[in-house]
């Protein structure tokens, strides 16, 4: 690739910068993961269930936050011919390693730019919302950001993408997706079984559903229940409406809504089940606030909130080439805010009890917690 070299050049000097960083404190050696449970404001831990995915040494990365080697990356990208080159080549890299693995991206996504999805944005377009102005901000190497056909034409197949190379060892996409979204939506259904009293989920809420994957894998799951997704980008939700037209008709079809996660619309307690999947590291704190606060408004007592996202304790992420966490930052702007936010303590303030995280894959950690009854 030709812009490997001067990313490679500056990996030297990232290298070096991150080795002579010192963590103020670091927790013991690297060590299995354990499901970390703080009901109010108690703390316990249990044997893993399942997963047993490691940890690594750090409290979180050393290139995200307020440290020497966090600053230097932002730096780097803050200067816009560097920022340019990045993108770009963060791009390529992600293209190139979806096909790598089989994962037909360009296919894929030229399928859906010549499919009929443009006749979805008129059912679907909110047009009174105004969008929040982080959500402005370019994302994953999309100047418009989630705001354009072809972020949405390509969210399936970075998603596969992403799922891939979340579980390098499994044998294909397939077991991939088995192990990241089973143990997803294990850790979900193990949770709402323990610590709710209702019967049952049947009122779900997906917010930043996206193009719908996670929305489609949350219906097949709990198939009695009524499942929403719910999201910012109308070109999103157009190719979600669409491919699930395709698709076979459900028991309870799928809705999906345009709106702020901040600030719904919906009636209160009018869910049993809110999810963000792989949404927060997307958003600056104050906005990660507001959509746990939001969700608390939408469920029942007893209601379950669902969070899974990049992990802080991730060795696999701790322990990332200069190139790629310095790519990785370059496409995601509020990454160093979504590492320094204390999950536990936003969900304690919201009012949530009943909070238990766990690696469900070496990535990624989902957070579940209770409304209480």
């Amino acid at each position: 690739m030709a812009l490997s070299s001067p990313l490679q050049n500056l990996s030297a000097v990232i290298s070096a910068t991150g080795n002579a960083t010192t963590a103020a404190a670091r927790p013991p050696r690297g060590r299995r993961c354990e499901v970390r449970s703080a009901a109010s404001n108690t703390s316990a831990t249990a044997p893993v269930q399942f997963g047993g995915y490691e940890e690594g040494k750090l409290e979180r990365p050393k290139w995200t936050g307020e440290t020497p080697l966090s600053r230097l990356v932002q730096t780097l990208i803050a200067f816009k011919p560097f920022y340019s080159v990045l993108k770009l080549g963060a791009r390529r890299v992600m293209i190139s390693t979806a096909e790598k693995n089989n994962i037909p991206w360009r296919q894929m996504a030229k399928e859906v730019l010549e499919s009929e999805v443009y006749r979805e944005m008129d059912s679907i377009q909110n047009q009174s919302l105004v969008y929040p102005d982080y959500y402005l901000n370019p994302f994953h190497a999309y100047e418009e950001g989630n705001l354009t056909w072809l972020a949405a034409a390509e969210a399936e197949a970075a998603t596969m993408s992403m799922v891939r190379r979340a579980l390098p060892g499994a044998s294909s996409l397939e077991e991939a997706n088995q192990i990241l979204r089973g143990n997803w939506l294990q850790a979900i259904e193990q949770h709402h079984i323990q610590y709710s009293e209702s019967s049952g989920i049947n009122d779900i809420l997906d917010i930043g559903c996206s193009v719908g994957i996670s929305t489609k894998y949350l219906a097949d799951k709990f198939p009695i229940a009524k499942v929403t997704g719910l999201d910012l980008s109308p070109y999103f939700l157009a190719v979600a409406q669409h491919k699930e037209k395709g698709a076979m008709p459900r028991k309870n079809p799928l809705r999906w809504i345009h709106a702020n996660g901040e600030d719904t619309g919906l009636p209160s307690k009018s869910f049993d089940l809110v999810s963000l999947a792989f949404v927060l590291h997307e958003c600056p704190t104050r906005v990660i606030v507001n959509l746990v606060r939001e969700a608390f408004r939408l469920l029942r007592p007893g209601g379950t909130l669902a969070l899974t996202d990049f992990s802080l304790k991730s060795k696999v992420l701790q322990e990332l080439s200069p190139v790629l966490f310095t790519l990785i930052k370059s496409t995601e702007p509020f990454l160093d805010e979504y590492y320094l936010t204390d999950m536990d303590e936003t969900l304690r303030e919201a009012g949530f009890v009943n909070i238990t995280s766990i690696l469900t894959d070496p990535k990624h950690v989902t957070i579940t917690a209770t409304v209480p009854q």
